[in-house]
């Protein structure tokens, strides 16, 4: 058995979020050769499933590693196998710094996002985010189990965001992780989760080896899944940053099947 961690965005996705017609064709024989495909990704699981479905991948063998490493869900069962949240007292503090620095920032009940505002930025977020909103003033107060991750947005000040990530720095030590998905959102989430320890724990859950075990990615989000990963596969279109951590570099870019033409190549 072979194990195919992929990012959505960038890597697996074509700009329009859509699995090409070449790609769905590799993932198909992949899965029907009894292989499992791991779709990681910073979104809740409500979302990826949306993206699963719509794509078409409906066959047994794939597996959700969702907000970036902190649940991981077996589609087959209908189950989460592992799970890592935020204590409540974290999302209360995070929400009065994010507050000094004048940065939204929302968290997540397992069927819904959970804003302070109706705002811009989760306005922007929900354009592809498709779950329920709930608006509480106090995030806390909205949450009846502590959530896997919080999100912090700036829509057109990025120094903004970064400096309320370096003024949470020495308090997120041995806490949490913040990690940027993209230019605008910054990801908030257990310091034991990411997407390099789900890996991990799926190949310990299938008795497969990390050598087994392939990761596809294109942001910085997906380091710690392509560190982990025996072959580690960075995108055409990933930055420079993501390359250095790469085995290998797909020859072509998400627009352009590129996973499923370097996948192939891999697998002889």
């Amino acid at each position: 058995m072979k194990l195919l961690f992929t990012d959505l965005d960038g890597t697996l996705l074509n700009n329009d979020s859509q699995v090409a017609p070449d790609t769905k064709a590799f993932l198909d024989e992949f899965l029907l050769a009894g292989n499992n495909l791991i779709l990681s990704y910073w979104r809740p699981k409500d979302s990826i499933l949306e993206v699963k479905n719509n794509a078409g991948l409906t066959q047994p063998g794939v597996i959700l590693i969702c907000s970036n490493g902190t649940q991981v869900y077996d589609c087959d069962s209908m189950q989460t196998i592992m799970e890592k949240r935020l204590p409540l007292p974290y999302v209360t503090y995070l929400q009065a710094q994010a507050a000094k620095y004048n940065v939204h920032i929302h968290t997540y009940r397992d069927d819904a996002v959970v804003s302070p505002y109706d705002d811009e930025e989760i306005k922007f977020y929900r354009r592809r985010i498709h779950l329920p909103l709930i608006v509480s003033e106090n995030l806390a107060d909205a949450l009846t189990i502590p959530p896997y991750k919080m999100l912090a947005i700036s829509l057109d000040d990025f120094d903004k965001l970064e400096a309320f990530r370096l003024g949470i720095q020495d308090w997120a030590q041995g806490k949490i992780q913040t990690i940027y998905s993209n230019g605008i959102y910054l990801e908030l989430f257990p310091y034991d989760a990411g997407k390099g320890n789900a890996v991990r724990f799926v190949c310990d859950y299938f008795g497969v080896p990390l050598s087994d075990a392939y990761a596809a990615g294109d942001a910085d989000n997906d380091i710690t899944m392509l560190e982990a990963a025996g072959c580690s596969i960075a995108m055409a279109n990933a930055s420079d940053d993501v390359k250095q951590f790469a085995d290998v570099v797909t020859d072509f870019d998400n627009n352009h099947d590129g996973l499923a033409d370097m996948m192939r190549k891999l697998l002889g």
